[in-house]
């Protein structure tokens, strides 16, 4: 018998779950995939194989929490698991604080300690941490691992870590993590394989999506990245403002009467790519569009990824390589060539055929500074970090 490892990635009304078997080799495969969509409203459910194929979509006639969608997932996966044996499960945690910087085995203690971390991540770490009660409420016995998405950036040395706040705020824990560790640890591990000639270089990744950051790596270590305190921070994204003046903070809630909860669903759920364009988060959308303002909200866009890499290979000290991957990195080759066609004063020459056709390099052999796409796969980072620290083995 196999045995599998079960990653989840919860939201505030989804769960994210794919499923991975171990080989003999100590490999993993993928499995089935899915998502449990509309928690607390009208629950969806529905899963693909690795082809994409469909196997379930349902959709539930009564309203469901976390722990139900836990169930329904985990009595499919019972019946569909060709004999393997469930030995695990992994968790993306949005935060670990300060204390968690590697993934860790979810204990009672851990749980509490994460569980103080909320104020933190108000917005994420609660729901990351449901299905945790949930699994450990029906299955006490199998082991759960939790993998964070800040525990990648804790090589950044201090002064990239610091505001310019006062030192007994910044002792409470006041002070940049950074998030999509996962992502960026994903690959930061491939590069040796997919790009070792850049593998222990100047890289920054850009992690492209409806949530976006970037991050300064040398020798695969964080040294730099662009969100900070919260996921927030950074570029502008799908609905999220990222950086602002904090100023206009204090404005909006002098003159315009916005309390602290006003301004979080401003800033999360009403900014971004959304919030300039008026029509929609999604890139595909905007860059399809021929409205004046869909065509701003992608120029913000493109134009807030050139300061942030500007700075971040001034942190580095110079730039050999840049890296694209999130969804919009991936598959947005327009977007790739702007973003290129602005950095060529740090020596990126693009190939624009080898851009259309996706990579893996998208740069000339003569640019002195190369540009490149590789897909990141934080579920698979997540099953690896949890097949080892369960210490499971095939039979």
């Amino acid at each position: 018998m196999t045995e599998a490892i079960l990653v989840v990635n919860a939201g505030s009304s989804s769960i994210k779950f794919a499923l991975y078997h171990a080989t003999r080799a100590g490999e993993l495969d993928a499995g089935p995939h899915g998502e449990f969509e509309g928690i607390g409203a009208r629950p969806h459910l529905s899963i693909h194989d690795v082809r994409g194929a469909v196997l379930l979509d349902a959709t539930y006639t009564s309203a469901t929490d976390h722990q139900r969608a836990i169930t329904e997932i985990r009595d499919w996966l019972r019946g569909h698991m060709n004999a393997a044996e469930l030995a695990g499960v992994g968790h993306r945690v949005v935060h670990g604080g300060q204390r968690f910087v590697e993934p860790v085995r979810i204990t009672p203690d851990v749980l509490a300690a994460l569980e103080a971390l909320i104020p933190l991540a108000p917005l994420h770490q609660p729901h990351n941490l449901a299905p945790m009660r949930a699994i450990a409420a029906a299955t006490p016995a199998l082991p759960q691992v939790a993998c964070f998405d800040t525990a990648f950036h804790q090589t950044q040395p201090a002064v990239a870590q610091t505001f310019a706040l006062p030192h007994e705020l910044t002792a409470t824990g006041v002070r940049r993590y950074g998030f999509h560790g996962l992502s960026y640890e994903y690959i930061a591990s491939v590069l040796p394989r997919v790009a070792p000639e850049i593998a222990a270089a100047r890289v920054v990744v850009a992690h492209l999506g409806n949530g976006a950051s970037m991050c300064a790596m040398r020798n695969g270590r964080s040294l730099a990245t662009t969100m900070g305190f919260t996921a927030l921070d950074g570029l502008p994204m799908g609905t999220r403002s990222g950086a602002v003046d904090p100023g206009i903070l204090l404005y909006l809630m002098d003159q315009h009467h916005m309390d602290a909860r006003a301004l979080e669903d401003l800033l999360y759920h009403r900014c971004g790519l959304l919030g300039v364009s008026g029509l929609s988060s999604d890139m595909r959308t905007l860059l399809a569009s021929d409205e004046p303002r869909a065509r701003a909200a992608v120029d913000l866009f493109v134009y807030r990824i050139g300061r942030e890499l500007g700075s971040l290979a001034a942190a580095l000290g110079g730039l050999d390589a840049l890296v694209f991957t999130g969804g919009i990195g991936e598959n947005a080759h327009e977007i790739r060539a702007r973003v290129c066609a602005d950095a060529a004063w740090l020596g990126i020459g693009l190939d624009a055929t080898a851009n259309h056709a996706g990579g893996p390099r998208i740069s000339t052999t003569a640019s002195a500074a190369s540009a490149w796409v590789v897909p990141t796969n934080e579920n698979l980072m997540i099953a690896q970090h949890t097949l080892r620290l369960i210490g499971t083995t095939t039979r």
